[in-house]
């Protein structure tokens, strides 16, 4: 397992199991055989719906003597109901109480939006409805500044809950202003990152200042098609591209997909609910793509995001919010 050295001094290791979608019930038991195949990073979400069973696979591991605490890097992100500066902490608390950890390794801001607190006791996770129960039910925004909410999160670093904060789905824009005035520079951007979509120029941006990238959904349209955000013909999996250079070096689609998001220099955070797939997608490490490899896999951009809150917020939250252009 490489590493990449962020502006902290810490080492975030360049392959994740990644938590979105991944059914609660099967988790304990996956978290456990993806500790015993070599994940040492996992990354978790309050919105995800499973970090108790996250906590509970961890805990388990912890027991069975398979790993440490130290050993690992967990994340999680502080969801849009908690972005007002008094409620930072109670969403990072929970996270923590969920996890079974008394510290996380990053924390992130989730999205560059701020939506009205919904209290644990009333429902948890938030999501995106303030009122789901109501007869026309829509998201809720609320005028919070970003430079309230990141103070907030410098504020878990300085008293020890969190070892590094960061952000994720911004811009360049967002993320110049952030740095014009944070005491503690982000550490971290997470965003949408594969073939069809890869952002040199906030990659670009991001290496110059010093902030360490990880690319989320690195199979592109895979994890979008169940839900009705992509279609089973935007697949990389089964592009004849990505096809043609596993088969030069004897390796899967997915393989190709996750070693060329790590040749960028991004780290990579791969869902998987099965358990034949975790060693395949941590199997990165002897061997890389050429030149040519990498210039052609490039060239499949079509600046095709699938995770836009411009599109899925009006489709399923009945509520128009674009954040990027």
């Amino acid at each position: 397992m490489t590493t990449f050295k962020l502006n902290t001094g810490d080492e975030l290791p360049s392959v994740g199991l990644g938590m979105w979608k991944v059914d609660p019930d099967i988790i304990p038991n996956l978290v456990q055989e993806a500790v015993k195949a070599g994940y040492r990073h996992f990354d978790n979400a309050c919105d995800y719906g499973n970090e108790l069973q996250v906590g509970e696979g961890l805990q388990a591991a912890y027991d069975a003597g398979l790993c440490q605490r130290e050993d690992l890097w967990l994340t999680s992100k502080l969801w849009n109901t908690f972005h007002k500066p008094e409620d930072v902490r109670e969403g990072c608390v929970k996270s923590l109480l969920d996890l079974q950890t008394d510290y996380l390794d990053l924390y992130l801001i989730h999205f560059p939006i701020a939506l009205e607190y919904v209290p644990i006791e009333t429902r948890y996770p938030p999501g995106w409805f303030l009122d789901p129960d109501a007869t026309d039910p829509k998201m809720h925004p609320i005028n919070v500044p970003i430079r309230e909410t990141w103070e907030a999160m410098q504020e878990l670093v300085k008293d020890g809950l969190v070892k590094n904060i960061g952000v994720c789905n911004f811009n360049v824009s967002l993320i110049r202003d952030l740095l014009s005035y944070a005491e503690i520079p982000p550490a971290v951007l997470q965003v949408e990152l594969h073939p069809h979509l890869t952002q040199e120029k906030l990659l670009r941006f991001c290496q110059e200042q010093g902030i360490a990238v990880t690319g989320f959904s690195p199979f592109g349209a895979s994890s979008y098609v169940p839900i009705g955000m992509a279609t089973e013909a935007e697949s990389l999996l089964g592009d004849a591209t990505i096809a043609e250079i596993a088969k030069n070096h004897d390796r899967s689609p997915a393989q190709i997909l996750l070693r060329w998001g790590i040749q960028r220099g991004t780290a990579v955070i791969p869902k998987t609910s099965k358990v034949e797939r975790l060693a395949e997608n941590l199997s990165l490490f002897d061997f890389e793509l050429s030149t040519d490899d990498m210039n052609t896999i490039n060239d499949l951009n079509r600046h095709r995001r699938y995770n836009d809150p411009g599109d899925f917020c009006e489709a399923a939250f009945n509520t128009f919010f674009p954040i990027y252009e």
